[in-house]
């Protein structure tokens, strides 16, 4: 086994952690607040104009009619004078609600909500507590990721057969790195599967969770920022042509966000680019390495026995 693939390793077996409990201390970096995203069954709902937020408030507040129709529910309007009024109506609930109203009437009892149903973008957007109410859903608010869960939690993964198993050939651009299409016992993946960040969240095959990745920066440097269910799994940047650049999380930056997920921090440089292959590099200028030069982002999960899992590169 080539000393990176053992660095790599060591390091990830090291820092591993169950979903029961991650260690460490929660914390939260202060940030500009993200688009707030409605996921329905764990997949991301798309809305083509009017998007969801949270007001001065803090309250959620969800566009009704797409949330309503994607739940099987038939939405009507009606105006009188100056008052506009929205009807849902599903199987078996039934709310009545008036723009510029708190309240609401769900299944013939009027409940308050404490924040107006208001018309925005030509849209009508309910506080989140009506749609679980008033659609009989199962609703949940993540304040780390800024996702508003529907339904079930039940997660799309890496086995299921919308994600193809691309064979190695496919990737032979990428593979003079000796490690990266191995598994952590040494033995060549039987293919690929490619994802999307559009994706996410995704189970890696029925192991960790990937919730979200994206780009920060700290201190003036660059940080791969990776939320999952799993603490300090490797990554490997794969360029065309190119030997892997191997990246493990700055273990001290880890965030334990408090609800079985935790976040880590990759650096986007590295002094470890000197060693390609177990060979030494002396010369070889790490600095100019720009994240935009990576293809796919290659999650080297000891986990994965069969295939890989290869994200495309978002920051491209």
């Amino acid at each position: 086994m080539k000393m990176k693939k053992v660095l790599l390793t060591v390091v990830a077996g090291a820092m591993m952690f169950t979903a029961v409990g991650f260690g460490g201390t929660a914390a939260h970096a202060a940030t500009t607040p993200k688009q707030v995203e409605v996921l329905l069954n764990t997949v991301k709902m798309k809305f083509p104009d009017a998007k969801p937020f949270q007001d001065g408030q803090g309250s959620v507040m969800v566009p009704i009619r797409f949330v309503s129709e994607a739940l099987g529910a038939k939405v009507t309007y009606s105006k009188t004078d100056k008052v506009s009024k929205v009807g849902i109506k599903s199987k078996d609930h039934m709310v009545d609600m008036t723009i510029g109203q708190t309240a609401a009437i769900v299944d013939g009892q009027k409940k308050d909500y404490g924040t107006q149903i208001i018309l925005k973008e030509n849209r009508t957007f309910v506080p989140l507590r009506l749609v679980s109410e008033g659609l009989g859903q199962k609703v949940e608010w993540d304040k780390i990721g800024r996702w508003v869960w529907i339904g079930s939690r039940e997660f799309r993964s890496t086995d299921d057969k919308q994600f193809k198993l691309l064979p190695l050939s496919d990737f032979k651009a990428y593979s003079k790195s000796d490690f990266t299409f191995m598994t952590i016992k040494d033995q060549k993946y039987t293919g690929i599967k490619v994802i999307k960040t559009s994706d996410l969240p995704i189970k890696l095959q029925d192991g960790q969770i990937i919730y979200s990745i994206e780009m920060k920066n700290k201190n003036e440097e660059e940080f791969l920022v990776i939320r999952s269910s799993q603490r300090g799994t490797p990554i490997d940047l794969l360029i065309k042509g190119d030997f892997a650049k191997g990246r493990n999380h700055i273990d001290s930056m880890f965030i334990n966000n408090g609800d079985k997920t935790g976040t880590g921090f990759y650096p986007v440089l590295s002094r470890s680019d000197k060693f390609q292959n177990g060979d030494y590099i002396q010369n070889y200028d790490w600095t100019k390495f720009r994240i935009k030069n990576a293809d796919y982002i290659m999650i080297q999960d000891g986990d994965l026995q069969e295939y890989g899992v290869a994200l495309v590169n978002p920051f491209k």
